[in-house]
């Protein structure tokens, strides 16, 4: 279970500034995963704040030995070289508790914030992958990856140099308010009110470089997503001569970029130059008033002196803050960014109730009914791309779907695969409402092959396999009857052999028979074919046919064709006509109708006919 997504229903992507208190608790339940951790590097802030606190102390009363005024009682009954013997011996422990601590401490909070790094970024890719595919159709690929890379690891910055540093920087100048006003507390107040105009502009600069970032990362999302678009494409980039003006595009988006880190890097400049000012200011009027103070017999030397060094501790806390500014500030962008994908709803989930299975109807010899009851659908409300559809797919018989570019075939391959939900009516399979089987179970029992398949960077067995668990004779079964085992057999390393990215070094044809094999090796009841042999070359598609021969015994199969002569052995064709079923039947009983099908027919016979 994921903790970003409070509002499971608000508008993906659409920034609403948050509080920083509210972004902080979203970490939260990642925190209390890994207490432990959590617990011991607050345990280590204690001696680390007060032997800092402890150091000006000594040295103050070292200055008050030397000029023989007061000093702790103790050190007054000792000579002045054993005195300060002491003093030195008493800081020499304080410096190496406080390394000791610091060193101990760094480590254990980047190990916390490593590890909270990884458990959002996890929870973030399996609510990602969970999405409908409509969020995939209007999401740029490179807006992803840049939230599940750079945002991500900002978010692990605010804790890991962030959250733990400003709570120690917190208790530090804590620990050294109070030990000032124990020692002087005219001087402490002078400090406590330079501390006032500090905050104030933290405050103010920390809410415009929020906005600044916040815009800088949208810019760069722009950026990646233009250039994976350019990388993917760049086959149709080069073809029509687009270099140029693409490169011109994206140094528009470039320079855009480069102006909004630009307004980043202004704000984080100005904390730090305004906390530098009043620091200055601050240790001028520590010595100012402690003059003042000394020519009046108020304070010693000792104590004007540790003052001093107070004043640089009091503001080192606020200098650290700044130099963690860029970085805390980018952390709550990223915590922002992040919320947004995660209240990105989930639409297609499973049942709470009523979950059935289709693994006892599998046991059956007739299994594999497809049911389509009044259902309509579209990818825009109200605006339907099927309508009412209504027909029966018996087990084991074979249709196919054919009709105009736009009708609804492949739509209609989606509601089933539930890629999308209907709009109105219900898809049964074997008489159970494809709502109540578990996603898992229905994409077991369906197997699908596109016209341009995807395969993975890796070798041939795990792009046959997927990572589920077949063993090798069963791979090399699968090859076999669909008749790509000569093929594999043929590459360098066989079946482990391994492909590039999206299969760059096969053929077309090549990778659309290792997809045959990916779906062979399942043993679906029901299989689609998406223009699954429209890519293939004549011997190829010899192969493929036969294949199919061996893979449709009896199961149920949904064919779709542009080339209405691969459908002429069918049991039953579907004709649609903008989301409608207008035509039924056989091929020859729909030629004989002289309507939508056979004019289609009649005019791919004459292309033909001319070649």
């Amino acid at each position: 279970m994921t903790i970003f997504s409070s509002n499971p229903k608000s508008k993906p992507l659409i920034h609403k500034p948050q509080n920083d208190r509210l972004l902080i608790l979203k970490l939260a339940p990642y925190v209390r995963r890994n207490p432990n951790l959590l617990i011991l590097s607050l345990i280590l802030l204690f001696p680390l704040s007060i032997s800092g606190a402890i150091q000006p102390l000594i040295i103050g009363q070292a200055v008050s030995l030397l000029r023989q005024e007061s000093a702790w009682s103790f050190l007054e009954k000792l000579p002045l070289a054993e005195a300060i013997q002491v003093l030195i011996f008493i800081l020499l422990a304080t410096i190496i508790l406080r390394l000791i601590c610091a060193a101990s401490q760094g480590f254990i909070v980047q190990k916390l914030g490593q590890k909270i790094t990884a458990e959002v970024r996890n929870d973030l890719f399996t609510h990602v992958t969970s999405l409908d595919s409509s969020f995939f159709d209007r999401t740029p690929v490179g807006r992803l990856v840049t939230r599940l890379t750079s945002d991500v690891e900002a978010l692990g910055d605010v804790f890991a140099s962030g959250a733990i540093g400003v709570l120690s920087d917190f208790i530090s100048i804590l620990v050294i308010i109070i030990t000032m006003f124990i020692l002087q507390w005219q001087l402490s107040l002078l400090l406590m009110l330079m501390l006032i105009p500090i905050a104030g502009l933290i405050v103010y600069f920390q809410q415009q470089y929020r906005k600044a970032n916040y815009q800088s990362r949208e810019k760069l999302s722009d950026l990646n997503s233009m250039l994976q678009e350019n990388v993917t494409g760049i086959n149709i980039v080069q073809l029509f001569r687009r270099e140029q003006f693409n490169a011109e595009l994206f140094r528009h988006i470039n320079q855009q970029y480069r102006n909004s880190v630009d307004k980043t890097i202004f704000h984080d400049s100005a904390v730090s130059a305004t906390l530098e000012w009043i620091s200055l200011v601050a240790i001028g009027g520590v010595l100012w008033l402690g003059g003042i103070f000394i020519l009046n017999e108020t304070i010693t030397f000792g104590t004007l002196s540790a003052f001093i060094l107070y004043s640089q501790r009091l503001f080192n806390p606020l200098r650290q803050f700044a130099d963690k500014f860029t970085m805390f500030q980018s952390g709550f962008t990223g915590i922002e960014r992040i919320s947004e994908l995660m209240n990105e709803p989930i639409n297609i989930v499973e049942a709470k109730h009523n979950i059935q299975s289709l693994e006892t109807l599998n046991k059956s010899e007739i299994s594999g009914e497809i049911r389509f009851e009044n259902v309509w659908f579209g990818y825009k409300k109200d605006e339907f791309v099927l309508k009412n559809l209504d027909f029966i797919i018996p087990p084991g018989e074979k249709i196919a779907l054919v009709g105009p570019t736009g009708a609804g075939k492949s739509s209609i391959i989606r509601l089933l695969c539930r890629l999308y939900e209907p709009s109105k009516g219900r898809i049964l399979i074997d008489g159970i409402d494809i709502r109540d089987i578990p996603k898992v179970e229905l994409r077991q029992y369906i197997g699908m092959i596109f016209q341009d398949s995807f395969l993975f960077a890796g070798d041939v067995k795990r792009n046959i396999t997927l990572g589920e668990d077949y063993s090798f004779e069963q791979i090399k079964e699968a090859a076999r009857l669909t008749n790509v085992d000569k093929l594999i057999e043929d590459l360098p390393q066989g079946y482990n052999s391994q492909l590039r990215e999206r299969g760059t070094n096969l053929s077309g044809g090549q990778k659309q028979l290792l997809a045959f094999a990916r779906v062979a090796i399942r043993q679906p009841r029901v299989l689609i074919l998406d223009e699954a042999t429209a890519s293939l070359d004549v011997g190829t598609e010899a192969l493929i046919q036969e294949a199919l021969d061996n893979l449709l015994v009896n199961k149920t199969a949904i064919i779709i064709a542009h080339r209405l002569s691969t459908v002429r052995n069918v049991d039953h064709i579907l004709v649609l006509k903008q989301g409608e079923i207008v035509e039924s039947g056989t091929h020859d009983e729909l030629v004989n109708q002289n309507g939508l099908y056979k004019g289609l027919y009649q005019l791919q016979m004459m292309g033909i006919s001319e070649l």
